[in-house]
């Protein structure tokens, strides 16, 4: 007569709607409780933590959960759950370090199980850039000096002398991992003597003395693209840590600081400025000089610009990075009346006054501020 399995959430004692962090202290009470390693020789204790094991493999798994929801334990079998769930083919090693956090000490990233411990990428570095304002603006070519590690060119990275063979590593007799035990539990974790890689060398490099790379200054000339902004960064593909057992050197990321100009402010590829022009100049019109990063440039103030209006001048401003066009520089016109005045000023400006129309009634709302005072 066959087995009729218990409800997963029931053998767990958790609700329908548990998250994550519910779910994985559930598992690892019962894991505790049930472990064979604390119940020897107890079928029934084996049993629990195998079903634990089991409701615990599914209810973690996203999928596996959605079948299970919509169709009990048929929806984890044939087609319609991917085969079912095997609690046989579950890494306990991997469970339990999921769950306990554990980390490395069931092989972890340190190596494989077997003894041989994987190509993995070197590790990226960090580079740091002050530029001036123009420098970011218009890009340069650097030469930068990256301290980093460098493949021993004695040994190639293998930490031996040339001729030097390898041998057994005696820690853990070739496996590469040794057996541990943390309290009730049996754990693997990757041999510390030879780092997982089941062998030592005979003879170790005496240009690296052992480690297989060296710490240099590597010069690296980098192009830093114009438009380049403050707390942008540059990527440059292999000119990180080198790889392990084989594996891709990582990256090098340049972070840029630019410093603050003196007169332009940016605001993505537009540069602002402001400049001042006298009353004269404001009512009359005028021909200026307003600065921008290739030098002076001519600029038309017509007849009666106010105070805060905004000149655009084409193209002055940043390029883009992507070196599709470039930005516009905006200049701000600050009209300045004086607070002080010479006799001679002071009659000019009585005389004009007398000329000009005066109209000190306030200014009729316009469309714009009804709008937001409805609002408001």
């Amino acid at each position: 007569m066959p087995t009729i399995k218990r409800d997963y959430y029931e053998v767990l004692a958790v609700s329908r709607g548990v998250g994550e962090q519910e779910l994985k202290s559930a598992y690892r009470k019962l894991a505790l409780q049930y472990h064979p390693d604390r119940n020897p020789g107890n079928a029934e204790a084996e049993e629990k933590f195998k079903e634990a094991a089991e409701a615990y493999g599914v209810l973690s798994d996203a999928q596996k959960r959605a079948a299970y929801d919509a169709y009990g334990h048929a929806g984890l079998s044939g087609a319609g759950g991917g085969g079912g769930f095997d609690p046989s083919s579950m890494d306990l090693g991997d469970l339990l370090s999921q769950v306990f956090g554990f980390g490395d000490m069931f092989g972890g990233a340190g190596g494989q199980r077997g003894g041989r411990p994987r190509a993995t990428k070197g590790d990226d570095l960090r580079y740091d850039l002050t530029l001036t304002f123009e420098e970011a603006a218009f890009g340069k070519a650097v030469e930068l000096q990256v301290p980093k590690l460098e493949a021993c060119a004695r040994c190639r990275g293998r930490g031996a002398e040339p001729d030097s063979s390898m041998m057994q590593c005696p820690a853990c007799k070739g496996r590469g991992e040794q057996l541990f035990s943390q309290g009730f539990l049996s754990v693997r974790r990757t041999c510390s003597h030879c780092g997982g890689a089941g062998e030592i060398v005979k003879q170790v490099c005496r240009e690296c003395r052992g480690e297989g790379y060296k710490h240099i200054n590597k010069r690296l000339k980098v192009t830093v693209p114009a438009g380049i902004a403050n707390g942008n960064r540059l990527r440059v593909a292999g000119e990180g840590q080198p790889g392990t057992n084989g594996g891709p050197s990582g990256d090098l990321y340049i972070f840029f600081t630019v410093k603050e100009h003196q007169i332009f402010e940016r605001h993505e590829n537009d540069l602002h400025c402001h400049i001042p022009i006298s009353v004269a100049q404001a009512a009359l019109g005028a021909k200026i000089q307003a600065p921008t990063l290739e030098g002076p440039h001519e600029i038309t103030i017509p007849e009666g610009t106010q105070n805060g209006t905004e000149l655009r001048i084409r193209g002055k401003g940043v390029p883009e990075v992507q070196g599709r066009g470039r930005g516009d520089l905006i200049v701000h016109i600050d009209v300045r009346i004086p607070t002080k005045l010479t006799r001679e000023q002071r009659r000019i400006f009585e005389e004009l006054e007398g000329t000009l129309p005066v109209n000190n009634e306030p200014h009729e709302k316009g469309l714009l501020d009804k709008v937001k005072d409805y609002f408001m």
